[in-house]
């Protein structure tokens, strides 16, 4: 435990509940648009497709809460959100209107995974359910007393290092968790205790209780279960009647009971660290620096997860966000610190003389079967050669909306 940055004393899974935490990104696609154009800060805005003059089919993939003060919500159809709230335009900036944007999940990717790198340094256990939210298993972390603490600590090192805001909800339960997070948005913080949780739920519409759709909600109404009190209340077996196996789950976690674990899904794609300055700069060595103990952190963090790497990175970040990315693949996956540092610096030395916002290190192809390490003796900047990954995604648009981003009709 001691090994991970952050960690507070006092940490003991056998002595207590769980302590779950599920973090869930605020209007995360219209956040990383204001990352890209921060003078959208504060300004209504609206992530879809279809708006553009002439098309007119398509729907709302996000809004932000400006927007949403307006009527636009996810997954509307963009002709009502152009009538309830049309595009803004140079001639009348008076008026009530939108910034609206096409969606561009390539780059929301990229700002997920500086997300999701910070929460797998702060937890033990992460299950990533979507690309704006994940649950963490804080168990092995912190306790109940200085729970809070950690939590803000989480949401501030995202804020600070990625650039936008989460709320994050803390319980011993994962739906308890998960309905926490969203009882202070945006950029909440709600910790329910052991004991707690169900006279958390008691007074909060019965929709609020993980799994509880429209259509169930509705059936439990017709019942007189209006609140997850009432639903706590339910006889389990009659639940089970009206709903089957799930009216039961419902029920309990509606009780405080949810036997599920903060499982991972898969295996990270990569490992990567990120610090930003805290103004822009142009002095090279205190750049280089930096890039040398971010190198430093990643290593360690591959070498303690037994994980070999076959491709290294960087991230250089020029204000205000503009995203230059280069990488080199090796003949072979590694598990090298010296080599890591010295390929993060040489692809630095393209950006000396450029002012730089914040710095990232990398290692991707990642290799967790025990396996012998290449013989890099022969490796040649020919057998790597260098190339682009994503430079500045500004203006570039998605033919296909794709899925809807999740928990934007909150």
């Amino acid at each position: 435990m001691a090994d991970r940055p952050g960690t507070l004393p006092g940490a003991d899974p056998s002595t207590g509940d769980r302590i779950v935490a599920h973090v869930d990104a605020d209007c995360f696609y219209a956040a990383c648009e204001r990352l890209r154009e921060p003078a959208l800060e504060g300004e209504p805005v609206v992530v879809g497709m279809g708006y553009e003059p002439g098309e007119g089919v398509g729907a709302v993939a996000t809004a932000s809460y400006e927007a949403r003060e307006h009527g636009i919500e996810s997954a509307q159809a963009i002709s009502t959100a152009l009538d309830r709230l049309p595009r803004r335009a140079a001639a009348d900036p008076d008026d009530a209107a939108a910034y609206y944007r096409p969606v561009d999940m390539a780059y929301y990717e990229e700002v997920a995974d500086d997300v999701r790198s910070i929460l797998r340094e702060v937890a033990g256990t992460v299950r990533a359910v979507s690309i704006d939210e994940a649950y963490l298993d804080l168990t092995t972390e912190t306790d109940w007393e200085v729970v809070e603490g950690y939590a803000r600590h989480i949401k501030d090192r995202v804020e600070r290092e990625v650039g936008v805001t989460v709320s994050v909800g803390v319980a011993p339960t994962m739906s308890a968790a998960k309905v926490a997070s969203d009882r202070d948005k945006p950029d909440g913080l709600v910790v329910v205790e052991p004991g707690a949780v169900q006279s958390f739920f008691a007074e909060l519409p019965v929709e609020a209780v993980h799994g509880v759709g429209p259509v169930t909600a509705r059936d439990l109404r017709e019942h007189d279960v209006v609140t997850a009190g009432d639903l706590a209340a339910a006889d389990l077996d009659w639940l089970a009647g009206q709903f089957g196996d799930r009216g039961r789950e419902l029920g309990r976690r509606a009780r405080g009971i949810d036997p599920r674990e903060v499982e991972p899904v898969g295996r990270p794609k990569s490992f990567s660290r990120e610090s930003a300055f805290p103004e822009a700069t142009s002095d090279f060595e205190t750049i280089r620096s930096r890039v040398q103990t971010l190198a430093a952190a990643v290593a360690d963090r591959a070498r303690r997860r037994d994980v070999l790497y076959r491709t290294i990175g960087v991230k250089v970040v020029e204000p205000p966000f503009d995203i230059n990315t280069r990488e080199r693949s090796l003949p072979g996956p590694v598990d090298d610190p010296d080599l890591l540092e010295s390929v993060a610096l040489d692809l630095l030395t393209e950006f000396e003389g450029v002012p730089v916002r914040k710095v990232g290190v990398r290692v991707a192809k990642l290799s967790f079967a025990d396996a012998d390490q290449s013989d890099l003796g022969a490796w040649t900047e020919d057998d790597a050669g260098d190339r682009r990954w994503e430079t500045e995604y500004r203006g570039r648009g998605q033919t296909s909306l794709g899925e809807f981003e999740d928990g934007n009709t909150h």
